[in-house]
């Protein structure tokens, strides 16, 4: 069943009105501001710039889209896109649970899937930013007994390190012995069986999980910390990300207003890899991850240079627009090499994630849904709206992965 969903704008975050979705408004929109602008918006800016961006009419066509998507799509979860501050559209739609037919809410917390990832790059960055480790700096000087030498840890960052996927090469032997291992028992057994590398390191992309599992390792290996405490000290908590945990979490609040992930009607029950992290893991709600999109964006995580290097591409071996830098997926212009957009995609166990966004225009779209549908990859329509249909390239769904 829909739920009609608060849509958020800054107007209606300076309103008198004190109910209390009103103050969760004001408080998301004055995270939003004070990161992206470093001060917060007059009325009289907010105004402006809901007339530029033609704020309303852009509303009422994003509300068009995602009622279809629900309706014809059967999309189920959580809907958020800004731009330049104003919150042009926030909804959610279905359940949390199916069986319980628990409605969505906008406190809805999903599974990030590989939209992870951005948070185990910005991790490691931190830490090189500190000066404690190098992008140059090889897997064994953190892991002494890591059978492969030769791998940067800026070669996991860009998925060039050749490592096989853990959850493709791990046998079922090893999967009766322990069927729900952590990170550490990953390295133990790459280090025991050494399977063959896909490719040499730094050759060629190669998408794969283990990287980033490998990575959250190297967090905690260097900064003496457990991976979801160095997330929560230096990341979700000055960021204000409050309903943001990993799901190894022992923190009872994750599981307040937690999603289930269902592909094909079917609930999924605990994966045999759930327990690892760094590739996925992070559990999240669309006002979160718009924190995090303004921490990003608004330099209040890594410097500009930094932030630089992690949207620089790092792969041309196929011509095309895709493209990968440190933890970020992009859409590249082939003449200058220069993203136009950056996003990241997530797809696990029934649930599906995007986040993305315009570095030029500063628009951002988060969809969160917990029953697998690839129709929320398919943004074309979307980015027409923000953009002008004019402006969005062709091809833009077909190479989203």
């Amino acid at each position: 069943m829909f739920k009609t969903g608060i849509i958020l704008a800054l107007i209606v975050a300076f309103s008198c009105n004190n109910t209390a979705d009103h103050h969760h408004a004001a408080s998301l929109q004055n995270a939003l501001a004070d990161c992206v602008t470093d001060a917060t918006l007059t009325p009289e800016q907010i105004s402006k710039i809901r007339t530029r961006i033609k704020a309303d009419q852009k509303t009422a066509s994003l509300d068009s889209i995602f009622r279809r998507k629900y309706k014809l799509e059967r999309f189920n979860g959580n809907v958020l896109i800004a731009q330049q501050g104003v919150v042009l559209y926030r909804n959610s739609f279905g359940y949390a649970q199916i069986e319980q037919k628990d409605t969505m809410r906008s406190e809805s917390k999903f599974q990030l899937a590989s939209l992870s990832k951005t948070f185990t790059a910005v991790a490691i960055l931190k830490l090189y930013e500190e000066g404690k480790l190098k992008l140059e700096d090889s897997i064994q000087k953190f892991i002494p007994q890591f059978p492969y030498s030769g791998i940067q840890i800026k070669s996991l960052l860009s998925h060039r390190s050749g490592l096989p996927n853990y959850a493709y090469v791990l046998t079922d032997s090893v999967r009766k012995r322990n069927p729900y291992p952590c990170n550490d028992d990953i390295v133990r057994w790459y280090c025991a069986v050494k399977p063959k590398l896909y490719n040499t390191p730094n050759r060629n992309f190669s998408y794969s999980n283990t990287n980033y599992a490998l990575l959250a390792t190297i967090v905690e290996k260097v900064s003496g910390q457990k991976f979801e405490d160095y997330l929560r000290q230096y990341i979700f908590k000055p960021l204000g990300m409050k309903d943001t945990y990993l799901i190894t979490s022992r923190n009872d609040s994750l599981n307040l207003y937690r999603t289930t992930g269902y592909q094909y009607n079917r609930r999924l029950p605990k994966d045999n890899f759930d327990d690892v992290v760094g590739d996925k893991g992070v559990y999240s709600t669309m006002d979160d991850v718009l924190r995090w999109y303004s921490g990003l964006s608004g330099g209040c995580v890594l410097r500009p240079e930094t932030m630089k290097e992690a949207f620089t591409p790092r792969s041309f071996e196929r011509h095309g627009i895709k493209n990968y830098g440190y933890g970020f997926r992009m859409h590249v212009n082939e003449a200058t090499r220069e993203p136009k957009y950056v996003y990241h995609t997530g797809w696990w166990k029934g649930y599906n994630t995007l986040m993305w966004f315009s570095p030029k225009n500063k628009f951002v779209i988060i969809i969160l849904s917990n029953r697998y549908n690839r129709s929320i990859y398919q943004i074309k329509p979307i980015l027409e709206v923000l953009e002008g249909k004019s402006k969005v390239e062709e091809g833009v769904e077909e190479e989203l992965f």
